[in-house]
């Protein structure tokens, strides 16, 4: 990986970090406590992918991303509420997530849920606030972030999800499940981001290509690390989709299968940046760099 590329990634990810940090301070009254369930989970960690890729995919036209973080906190919170929500006890019933307690054992199931609902509400405010301010781009970009986000994207995906628990699925349906609960979110974020930069028509679909292979790439990697990876790296329980009895990538093709479509998929992705007359070789860093991750 080129140094250079691996400190501005390094540096949008302390960035998103930093806005992270600060959101919340001071926020609420006798509701405080909510603001703070909020704040534990959105400041707990995490690898920021989604808030990068939309930064990245602006950057490939324009330089002055600061002017959008405000949309890549807003990604961050979709994905942390999506996560709170993911480990209740009704849902995955998790009781570690980005290495510390999940925000129910923390806060107790009714503010866990809360806190899930009030990220994911005031996501869209930062996106309502940001459109008046930048105009139909940002319009465009916040309903394509919205889409994903909801029972058309990652809310269906998390629907199969858990009718498929204690039965076997077919490659099919947990390819399209797949699509759906991880994938919306990170092919919205990259398309955003590209929209917010001014894309052409021709880019953007070349970069919603990029988007679902990445996605779908993220997530067989994702099902290899619960399989063979550590708690104490991955900051969550292992081996969990086999306590629940789920149909994976890896219980249908095995590992080695599962790590030469990995590197496939990468590859496909690394082609498709090739097809845009911009400097991609930040994406095409971070995209090897996910495909090497052992967290």
């Amino acid at each position: 990986m080129n140094k250079d590329n691996c400190s501005t990634i390094e540096l949008l990810k302390n960035e998103i970090d930093e806005w992270c940090r600060i959101y919340f301070v001071n926020k609420g009254s006798y509701d405080s406590i909510l603001f703070k369930a909020m704040d534990y989970s959105l400041n707990a960690g995490g690898k920021r992918i989604r808030p990068m890729l939309l930064l990245l995919g602006y950057m490939l036209y324009k330089k002055d991303y600061r002017t959008i973080i405000d949309a890549a906190g807003a990604l961050e919170m979709i994905q942390t509420y999506s996560l709170i929500h993911d480990d209740l006890p009704c849902m995955d019933n998790d009781d570690l997530r980005r290495g510390k307690p999940t925000n129910h054992k923390v806060y107790g199931e009714a503010l866990a849920l809360l806190a899930g609902d009030g990220l994911l509400n005031e996501a869209m405010n930062i996106l309502f606030n940001l459109s008046s301010k930048i105009g139909p781009d940002c319009v465009k970009a916040a309903a394509i972030i919205s889409n994903a986000s909801g029972p058309s994207g990652m809310i269906g995906g998390q629907t199969v999800d858990i009718l498929a628990e204690n039965k076997t699925i077919d490659i099919e349906e947990l390819t399209y499940m797949h699509k759906k609960k991880t994938g919306a979110l990170i092919k919205a974020s990259i398309v955003a981001g590209s929209i917010l930069g001014g894309a052409s028509e021709e880019d953007l679909n070349i970069l919603g290509l990029y988007g679902e292979s990445l996605g779908l790439a993220f997530q067989i990697k994702d099902d290899i690390l619960d399989v063979t990876g550590e708690s104490s790296k991955l900051g969550k329980n292992t081996k969990t989709d086999e306590s629940n009895n789920k149909t994976t990538f890896v219980s249908v093709y095995g590992i080695d299968e599962c790590k030469e479509m990995c590197e496939k998929l990468s590859h496909k992705c690394i082609e498709y940046l090739g097809m845009i007359k911009r400097d991609t070789s930040i994406l095409k860093d971070l995209t090897v760099k996910l495909l090497n991750r052992v967290s």
